[in-house]
């Protein structure tokens, strides 16, 4: 799988371009500012109907306009698939594959797998539990439509009962029949959802150990560790021990969308304890682990896009880096960098054929 053609109009701000690419390596090089950042967001739009970085799909819209336009041109097993994305104010986002828009966007995820390394990836360390929770069923998801199915209900009912809390609060009223409704909804998804999650940690976590390892030389003992409510609880007993906590607080306090991933260097919060370097490294492991699982998973090398993330870093560590990709990948990898010199130095040492794209 790889991107042979992007077409962007109107995206951010680009008001009209074409790139037509490699299969293996490309490099947009330019100052920051210029739109590097938004060509590769463009392709993971392509592959997950949205933005990376902005989830609101109007403030994608170059300023000015009405309307954007992604349309790629993907070879997959030897035959072309035609994608594209576009947005016009006041309407539903629409996806086409091969000029057939599809009926629910979750049906494309997983076509076009692929694996993002971004400076905003430290918010999976900094940020709360739902960027991390974001990432497992990001991962997940890509390669089974049913688990997003099911999260997709899960969190519509959430929000149902929620809103049914928020009600009983503000008229003192109280319906235990039609909240326990709810209540079964929930924890007949629950389960499921949480099985499928832990039983991807279990696979996922020994993936990543073993990358981080290669790239730290054992030098540093990082650990991540799967937590959820129902661990040792049913959804349903859970609801049930919360109910007067629930309703005092109008929100449901407990559940699958309260799971977390302890994210460990030498047995501490790596948020807090980890310098930097340490959790630059680890969120490499981190990516790189998993392209290693869904490579596994669906059987093609997913498209891999490295943004800017070569700042603050000397040579060695740049070509490292490229060298961790191009060596795996066997695939398309696209860099974005604001100095050509330090990307064609690392480039020197790779076998893999490149082409670099100037952007001014």
């Amino acid at each position: 799988m790889f991107l042979k053609q992007l077409t962007l109009t109107n995206y951010k701000n680009i008001e009209a371009s074409q790139f037509d690419f490699q299969a293996s390596i490309n490099c947009l090089i330019g100052n920051n500012g210029i739109g590097k950042s938004n060509i590769l967001d463009s392709i993971y739009h392509l592959a997950f109907t949205k933005s990376y970085f902005n989830p609101s799909g109007v403030q994608n819209i170059q300023f000015g306009k009405d309307f954007f336009l992604i349309e790629g041109k993907f070879s997959k097993d030897g035959k072309e698939e035609k994608i594209n994305c576009s947005l016009k104010k006041g309407q539903k986002k629409t996806i086409k594959r091969n000029g057939k828009v599809y009926d629910k966007t979750s049906e494309h995820i997983g076509l076009i797998p692929l694996v993002i390394i971004s400076p905003a990836d430290r918010n999976l360390i900094i940020e709360g539990s739902s960027t991390r929770r974001k990432f497992i069923d990001g991962v997940i998801g890509q390669t089974d439509k049913t688990f997003l199915k099911k999260l997709s209900n899960y969190n519509k009912i959430l929000a149902q009962r929620n809103a049914l809390l928020k009600f009983f609060a503000q008229n003192r009223t109280f319906d235990s029949e039609t909240l326990g409704i709810y209540n079964h909804q929930l924890s007949e998804l629950a389960q499921p959802i949480y099985e499928k999650r832990k039983a991807f940690m279990e696979v996922f976590i020994p993936i990543f150990t073993k990358r981080h390892l290669s790239i730290s030389n054992g030098s540093e003992k990082v650990e991540i560790r799967y937590a959820s409510d129902l661990f040792e609880n049913k959804m349903s007993d859970l609801l049930d021990h919360n109910l007067e906590k629930d309703k005092m607080l109008q929100f449901t306090s407990v559940g699958i969308h309260k799971d977390d991933l302890d994210l460990l260097i030498s047995g501490m919060p790596i948020k807090k304890f980890g310098s930097q370097g340490q959790q630059k490294t680890f969120l490499i492991a981190l990516k790189l682990a998993q392209f290693d699982f869904i490579k596994e998973k669906s059987g093609i090398n997913p498209i891999v896009l490295l943004d800017d993330i070569f700042d603050k870093l000397d040579q060695e560590r740049v070509t490292q880096t490229i060298q961790l990709f191009d060596n795996e990948c066997l695939g398309q990898i696209f860099i974005s960098d604001t100095h050509e010199d330090r990307i064609l130095a690392a480039l020197k040492m790779s076998s893999s054929t490149y082409e670099i794209f100037n952007l001014s």
